[in-house]
């Protein structure tokens, strides 16, 4: 059975989080804003960004949406429970698809309510590029923060006692990484909202970056968390949700305690 609704689902959180996006990086990076006027500390600005998509991260992880879908959000944690085994080929392949069309529309809708600002350099479609430092410097980096982001969301999701704070714990450190990160790889982690920025913006530059150093992050954190735990891989509670629930269907291949209907 196709879980239909769950791949809409992931493509209008997607959606919905590209326009936040978007548009507090217009109201803080625009040389013409007041906001970027009054906080000259690009650090700091970059902070502020930090907090407000954490902050929207957290709250649709969440939101009863969220948690139908298991807010995957980014073809690389989906590929991540693939290769978990606990989402099925099927769902995997169509969570991608709806991944992708969520970013792209949300670029697309973030520039109707920006108009020609969404374009200006200081924005540009908020396009990940690899900064002056080079491309393998922004691949590792990429490569980096996604093993570590999966290594946590593995961790904490399948904690009897901190599951419920997977979501907080993501969006915590979304903002360390965007603060620090930013600068030098444009802090992507996802293949699907880089290329939902790259298509209008035409930023091709070091596209391939985004297409394989966060996959390949995030599966080697799967890998580890397998060895970690060792013969108890197929512990019952392993989740493909960030935020394990029973108030809504899991679409898990094995159906987890946590969330077992």
């Amino acid at each position: 059975m196709m879980n239909i609704i769950e791949y809409a689902i992931e493509a209008l959180c997607l959606g919905m989080f590209m326009v936040v996006a978007t548009i507090v990086t217009a109201i803080f990076q625009l040389p013409s804003s007041p906001i970027h006027q009054a906080i000259a500390d690009p650090l700091l600005r970059r902070f502020l960004i930090g907090v407000t998509i954490g902050l929207t991260a957290i709250l649709i992880i969440y939101s009863p949406l969220g948690k139908r879908s298991g807010a995957h959000l980014n073809p690389s944690v989906t590929l991540t429970f693939w290769r978990l085994k606990k989402i099925r080929t099927i769902d995997a392949c169509f969570y991608i698809l709806a991944q992708v069309l969520g970013a792209i529309l949300g670029v697309w809708f973030a520039g109707i309510l920006l108009g020609m600002a969404i374009a200006d350099p200081a924005v540009n479609y908020i396009a990940t590029v690899p900064s002056s430092a080079g491309e393998l410097i922004a691949f590792l980096v990429e490569f980096i923060l996604s093993l570590g982001l999966m290594t946590l969301i593995l961790n904490v999701s399948n904690h009897p006692k901190l599951s419920q704070l997977t979501g907080v714990f993501a969006g915590m450190l979304l903002v360390i990484y965007i603060t620090i990160a930013a600068p030098i790889s444009g802090m992507s982690m996802n293949p699907a909202r880089s290329l939902g920025s790259a298509i209008p913006a035409q930023a091709w530059s070091g596209f391939w970056i985004y297409c394989i150093a966060p996959p390949l992050g995030m599966i080697v954190a799967s890998e580890l968390y397998l060895r970690m735990i060792g013969k108890k891989k197929s512990r019952a509670e392993l989740c493909c949700k960030l935020c394990p629930n029973s108030s809504t269907r899991c679409i898990s291949l094995v159906c987890c305690q946590m969330c077992k209907l």
